[in-house]
């Protein structure tokens, strides 16, 4: 498996657990005390699913099935385990955390890939979503400091 391959399937599996988090975090923090982040966090599903669908797309482009579960490694260590915990509360704040621990596990993850033998074009996308990723993070972070 080329190293496209191999971090695209884990980039994949990342953006929908982050797709996951921020969706569930959005619908728990309607009802809340700071219905406001709701907004941010529907935006920052929406943004994870369409990062998922041009890796996926690019991919296919090349011949790969990224869009299938990636490593058994991955699925323990996945950042947004959290957030299953946190939404079964009604603390705000507990939500945005786990959103944060989420977002460094994607940075992280990023990263990763980063450092691998990627072919320019997608180095090129994940050098680009990676700086997105980051502002989203910075942008959590954000949110949890003005609390």
């Amino acid at each position: 498996m080329s190293d496209d391959a191999k971090y695209a399937k884990e980039l994949v599996e990342t953006l929908k657990d982050g797709e996951r988090g921020f969706a569930s975090a959005a619908e728990k923090l309607r009802d809340s005390d700071r219905a406001e982040w709701a907004a941010t966090m529907q935006r920052l599903a929406e943004q994870r699913a369409g990062f998922s669908r041009e890796i996926v797309e690019m991919g296919h482009e090349y011949g790969d099935d990224v869009d299938k579960s990636g490593s058994a490694t991955a699925a323990v260590h996945r950042g947004w385990i959290a957030l299953k915990d946190a939404v079964t509360g009604d603390d705000a704040g507990s939500v945005l955390g786990a959103a944060v621990t989420g977002e460094d596990h994607a940075v992280s993850e990023y990263e990763k890939a980063l450092e691998g033998d990627l072919s320019a074009g997608f180095r090129e996308l994940v050098t680009r979503q990676h700086a997105a990723i980051v502002a989203a993070r910075d942008e959590v972070k954000g949110l949890q400091v003005a609390d």
